[in-house]
């Protein structure tokens, strides 16, 4: 950990700030400071002056007042995934979430009410009690907070829509400190901005998601050889329709897995990590169509409770890992995109660094671009390139690999990306990542933060 000074608030303003909350607030020299400001890309290692570990929505709101008032950067932590590092900042506010964890599930109207500090892990916890379950994301330990504002990919995007088609409301502290709940008939402008319009707009302090029936699913993934004919097969696959499977396509190394023979560890191949939530007496056919793909090396397809899907790649990502992403849409798969799979996967730098290509086709296709600010409803597929290491250096050093890669991508698929994917030094590419839908984000942003205090994000500038 770096020991460079961070300059002390004055004692004074600190000390009503903590007259305003009840949750804990550490600073610089506290027991817990290295804990409290560290995040789970250890890329980004920044020195805060305070963070507020808050407890509920009035302790969010005193702490966005206090930030604006002393002009200081304020960075919102939920699950502290975000790759850009956006979950903290040199000199300011953070913002941390974690101890907002609350969730209730209603089965009857099929609702889940979610505190923003809360987990996938969490939530799909919660909701599996009663055999329900929502999109979200593929890891986890990732935050709901950051995934779902985003738009939110996952293994139930076909047949139920993102994240955010499922929010039905939210209860938002905007710039001002106002604490105003929004749905589709009350403060409905900003209700469409949080779907997928990231942080910009104020703090998400509960979400209110649609749940569908899910509850036991057969997944897990399948591997074959790096192999240009078995990604053509998956895009048939796909194309195929039936929005019950939920499968992505997967680029890298061979993990240690005892399911997959040893000489294919840390060797380049691909897989399809399978989630099928039709019935179980159709298994054997999702199963034999899959492993039809290619040459199988190794697979682990079961019956598992839905949680479990999202708890895969978790051993593969701790926290503490080095990270540095890039992101793409495309529409089907072009051979352009297939090539650049094969050829930069063939150089994948670590076990931790997997391509991940997610169908965002079925229900997400019936919502129009219009609708929500996440835009991207004539993409088919959404591609995070991640390479990941387990130093400073070596992260680095793979920079290069990861911009070709994506230069590669390029010609091949849509101007913007997801912005969940984008590292820091994207927001050169904020407006295309919005595309028809930046100039009514702007305004937004204009009449509700015109000082812009969300900036730490994928930035949409007043």
């Amino acid at each position: 950990m770096t020991t460079t000074a961070t300059p002390a608030l004055d004692p004074q303003l600190l000390g009503r700030l903590h007259g305003s909350v009840r949750g804990e607030i550490v600073a610089p020299g506290d027991p817990e400071y290295d804990e409290a400001r560290a995040v789970y890309n250890a890329l980004h290692d920044k020195r805060p002056a305070i963070v507020v570990r808050a407890v509920d929505a009035g302790d969010v709101m005193a702490t966005v007042d206090f930030a604006r008032e002393q002009g200081l950067a304020l960075a919102v932590r939920g699950g502290s995934h975000s790759v850009a590092g956006h979950g903290t900042c040199d000199g300011g506010v953070v913002l941390d979430l974690g101890r907002m964890r609350g969730i209730r599930v209603d089965p009857d109207t099929r609702t889940a009410w979610v505190e923003g500090g809360c987990t996938w892990a969490d939530v799909n916890h919660a909701t599996h009690a009663f055999g329900l379950a929502t999109t979200g994301g593929i890891v986890s330990t990732t935050g709901v907070g950051g995934l779902t504002t985003g738009g939110g990919m996952g293994y139930l995007a076909r047949r139920c829509g993102l994240a955010c088609d499922n929010l039905t409301s939210v209860d938002l502290v905007t710039a001002d400190g106002s604490f105003r709940t929004c749905t589709d008939e009350q403060n409905s402008d900003l209700m469409w901005a949080v779907r997928g319009g990231g942080g910009n707009f104020g703090v998400v302090t509960s979400f209110a998601y649609r749940l569908h029936p899910v509850a036991d699913i057969l997944g897990g993934p399948t591997f074959f050889p790096l192999d240009a004919d078995v990604m053509r097969r998956y895009r048939e696959l796909i194309a195929e329709g039936d929005e019950r499977l939920g499968a992505l396509l997967v680029v890298g190394l061979g993990p240690p897995l005892p399911f997959l023979p040893e000489r294919w560890h840390g060797r380049p191949l691909c897989g399809v990590v399978t989630c099928w939530t039709g019935p179980e007496d159709e298994d054997d056919r999702i199963r034999d169509r899959v492993a039809g793909l290619g040459p199988v090396l190794g697979r682990m397809v079961e019956r598992m409770p839905y949680p479990v899907i999202n708890t895969l790649f978790d051993d593969l990502v701790p926290p503490g890992l080095f990270h540095y992403w890039k992101g793409a849409f495309s529409r089907g798969l072009p051979d352009g995109v297939v090539d650049a799979f094969v050829e930069y996967g063939a150089t994948t730098p670590s076990i931790q660094s997997v391509t991940v290509v997610f169908p965002v086709d079925g229900a997400c296709h019936r919502v129009r671009p219009e609708d929500t600010a996440f835009s991207y409803r004539d993409a088919d597929y959404s591609i995070a390139l991640s390479p990941t290491l387990t130093t400073r250096g070596d992260c680095e050093a793979q920079k290069p690999w990861v911009r070709a890669f994506y230069k590669a991508l390029e010609p091949h698929c849509a101007g913007g990306g997801y912005v969940n994917f984008m590292d820091a030094d994207d927001h050169d590419r904020v407006r295309a990542n919005y595309r028809g839908n930046h100039a009514r984000l702007t305004e937004l942003k204009r009449r509700y933060d015109p000082g812009n205090l969300f900036r730490l994000n994928h930035n949409i500038a007043p």
